[in-house]
């Protein structure tokens, strides 16, 4: 999956890809990629709300959980900005952050260690 993310990733440089993750408490099972439609997509992330909303209802008739989100920081560290802490709900959704020196897991959670917003998830399965 993770290749497939940096596929992904590389394809929408140098603007910031984003979009789904689906899966349960134990695992991210899959993805989906979305348009980002921020005002300057070199710099910052917004997922197609059709995207997001599409998900959410075949959610509800029994198709894969959104368990987070996926964006990648073109050239940079794949850490979480500030701006990523400002935008994430403290919601216990998963954060996974692509840069060109990896990736970053993160749960946007109230009073994180980071930005306070965020606190480390466990590392993907490769």
């Amino acid at each position: 999956m993770l290749d497939a993310l940096q596929r992904e990733s590389a394809a929408a440089s140098p603007a910031e890809a984003c979009g789904l993750l689906f899966g349960n408490a134990e695992e991210i099972t899959g993805f989906r990629t979305a348009g980002n439609v921020a005002d300057a997509p070199e710099r910052r992330f917004e997922i197609d709300p059709r995207t997001l909303f599409a998900a959410l209802r075949a959610e509800r008739a029994g198709g894969p959980r959104v368990i987070g989100y996926w964006h990648s920081h073109p050239g940079g560290d794949p850490t979480p900005s500030a701006t990523d802490a400002a935008m994430a709900e403290p919601d216990g959704k998963l954060w996974l952050i692509l840069g060109s020196a990896g990736y970053s897991l993160h749960r946007a959670v109230a009073q994180g260690t980071l930005h306070g917003r965020f606190d480390p998830a466990p590392a993907l399965e490769t």
